[in-house]
């Protein structure tokens, strides 16, 4: 079980590392390079996700989380970055495993985009959101995540990291290869990171622990999503 964990935690952190070096790797293909990184990546949650049988009420609890995660971003969408859209996908993977939680992260961003404008982020927005998720099923397992105070840890780092890797997109499209610029650029998304941030602590704080306890009683109740 540890292994297979390592092994994903390694893959996600060595795809970042591509994505961040594709400018300096190739420039006249950086772009579709990315995309199709990024791209490939998603193959392995689906193929695991196709490979499960899924019985119908299964992929409806899928598609409520869902909408719910997607949803729940809408009336929030005035306040820059603050949204418990990602507090729904964290504690989807803690509870149903890594490809729900990536599946219901890449859904969250797709259906969200069609209330919010569509456009060549939303690719990436499934990307964060969805590695978000996958992670939260891979540190599923260890104590430390299972308490409130760890899921709000997780929850602070998901919020710059899922800033940074949007940055990373306008890196990438943009074509910018000043480290002033880059500097620049990162530290200007640094207050909305940071309100992403303190809005998954916030709400992991008050929800989590209830939350978790309810999704833990209909999986159990239903039988949904065993690993």
């Amino acid at each position: 079980m540890a292994r297979p964990k390592l092994i994903g935690g390694m893959a996600v952190v060595l795809i970042f590392v591509l994505l961040l070096g594709m400018e300096w790797i190739h420039e006249q293909f950086y772009l579709g390079l990315s995309v199709l990184i990024m791209g490939v990546t998603f193959v392995p949650f689906f193929i695991r996700f196709e490979r499960r049988k899924l019985k119908g009420r299964e992929l409806v609890i899928l598609a409520v989380l869902g909408s719910v995660a997607a949803i729940s971003r809408l009336p929030f969408s005035m306040l820059p970055s603050v949204q418990p859209t990602t507090f729904v996908i964290i504690t989807t993977g803690a509870v149903f495993g890594g490809e729900s939680g990536f599946v219901v992260g890449s859904l969250a961003a797709l259906v969200s985009n069609l209330f919010l404008g569509e456009g060549p982020w939303t690719p990436w927005q499934m990307y964060a959101w969805g590695m978000i998720g996958g992670l939260s099923g891979l540190l599923s397992s260890f104590k430390w995540f299972q308490t409130t105070l760890g899921r709000c840890f997780f929850g602070l780092l998901s919020g710059y990291l899922f800033g940074w890797m949007m940055n990373l997109w306008e890196v990438i499209s943009l074509h910018m290869t000043d480290w002033k610029a880059l500097l620049a650029l990162y530290g200007s998304s640094f207050y909305f990171d940071t309100a992403h941030a303190v809005s998954n602590v916030l709400f992991l704080a008050l929800f989590s622990k209830s939350w978790v306890k309810t999704l833990v009683r209909f999986k159990k109740k239903y039988g949904l999503l065993e690993r």
